[in-house]
């Protein structure tokens, strides 16, 4: 059986209710633009990211709260100004951390080290996002996070209602177009919002994606290729048989449809499940981190105590099904959650097939920093060369590669040298676009 803290790492890397004010705002994202209502509150609870990870290395920081357009109440951080006091001189950035993760990843190595820190002290307006579902994201209006339906979403949702409701309120409160940095997941759900050509497009002056997932059919990773084969979250479930000190696989039982709409279930459902993958031919679990994600050359060891104390955070079962259907892991085409069935289908999209997310459609006028590295067994080299191929008529000058061959996925978030590496020549990019 695999160890506990194995696991963690497992899930921390995968890809990746508190009290508010008494008085909420109620105001439009962009009245003239945007169709969406989203409420605002400052948060003043005494567990929070900003006291446990910010203020504790010197930094002033807020606490935010934003209610999309589907009732989820998200928590935002704010880094208004850098060490020295200075207000921010340039305009605001929003980080969108990965899956199974939350904003702590932003900050977890020291502020010479963090982008969250190293951003603030260059002079930019820093907000950090906490994904739906995660720990300082657990509210709504009407349901509670026991309740199944609160889990009734995927990456989809994160796209539409997420990502809309942070951009909207960070314009709101700067009155300024924001610059957007996303790893993993975040890069996902930004491209897939870019390539709808909304009005929310009109709100970036850039953004700067690292280890882009837009493409998933040719990682090197047999542990997570296993896992999608399995259908980990949507297809395997195991009973154990006490009497006979067993385990018994149904292949047609759903973790989804037998009603674990939280991911990861626990321990008692995932030990097996993790067990049966790394029992898999060719899969070697001794080294988990590298097994998933590749060698990452520059992750500090003595940090992980500090990772422990805020990840892995819960996601839906249902965005995990999403992220392992066939049209994005097993072909690499990127789509809308598929229900199943053509009639499924038809009744939430009007057509047998969910629709495709084509990543050719992002406006070439869009300035794009993509980082990917040469070691990343989640965004491999030549996914991200399948996007690329699908930016190659991007206006000249805005798509920017930057290429690290040491890299690997956790790197671009973790790495001890990430400033140098890839932050130094992002922020270059941020500052030629911020006019």
């Amino acid at each position: 059986m695999l160890n506990f803290s194995s696991v963690l790492t497992l899930l921390v890397l995968f890809f990746v209710s508190p009290n508010v004010s008494a008085i909420d705002k109620v105001f439009p994202g962009n009245a003239k633009d945007v169709d969406i209502i989203i409420k605002s509150s400052i948060s003043d609870d005494d567990d929070t990211i900003c006291k446990s990870l910010v203020q504790t290395q010197g930094y002033a920081c807020e606490e935010h709260k934003v209610t999309a357009k589907d009732g989820y109440i998200l928590s935002v951080q704010r880094i208004p100004v850098g060490r020295s006091g200075k207000t921010a001189s340039k305009p605001p950035v929003l980080l969108q951390h990965g899956l199974l993760v939350d904003a702590a990843a932003w900050l977890l190595n020291t502020p010479d080290e963090s982008l969250g820190f190293i951003l603030a002290d260059n002079g930019f307006d820093v907000w950090l996002a906490n994904t739906r579902g995660t720990k300082y994201s657990r509210g709504h209006t009407s349901l509670s996070s026991n309740d199944s339906a609160y889990w009734e979403w995927s990456w989809d949702e994160l796209v539409q209602y997420d990502l809309s409701a942070l951009v909207q309120y960070v314009q709101y409160k700067t009155g300024q177009k924001l610059h957007y940095v996303g790893h993993s997941l975040g890069t996902l759900i930004a491209l897939a919002a870019f390539s709808e050509q909304g009005k929310l497009i009109n709100m970036f002056k850039s953004a700067a994606l690292l280890s882009p997932i837009a493409h998933l059919n040719q990682i090197p990773s047999q542990l997570t290729k296993e896992a999608a084969q399995l259908h980990i979250a949507e297809r395997v479930i195991y009973r154990q048989l006490h009497q006979f000190n067993s385990f018994l696989w149904f292949d047609k039982q759903e973790l989804y449809s037998l009603g674990y709409r939280q991911f990861p279930p626990g321990w008692d459902v995932l030990g097996p499940i993790l067990e049966k993958i790394c029992n898999e031919p060719g899969t070697n679990c001794s080294e988990l981190m590298t097994a998933l994600t590749g060698p990452n050359c520059c992750i500090n060891s003595s940090r992980a105590g500090e990772l422990l104390k805020h990840e892995p955070q819960p996601t839906a079962t249902k965005n995990i099904i999403h992220l392992s259907q066939s049209k994005v892991i097993r072909t690499g085409t990127i789509a809308m959650y598929d229900y199943g069935s053509e009639d499924e289908n038809k009744e939430h999209y009007g057509q047998s097939d969910p629709p495709a997310y084509n990543m050719k459609n992002i406006p070439k006028e869009l300035p794009l920093f993509l980082g990917y590295g040469g070691q990343d067994m989640l965004a491999d080299a030549n996914d991200v060369k399948a996007l690329l191929n699908d930016l190659k008529d991007h206006d000249n000058g805005e798509l920017v590669e930057v290429y690290s061959e040491e890299y690997a996925h956790a790197d671009f978030v973790l790495g001890v040298n990430a400033s140098k590496v890839v932050y130094d020549p992002m922020i270059s990019f941020f500052d030629i676009h911020s006019s």
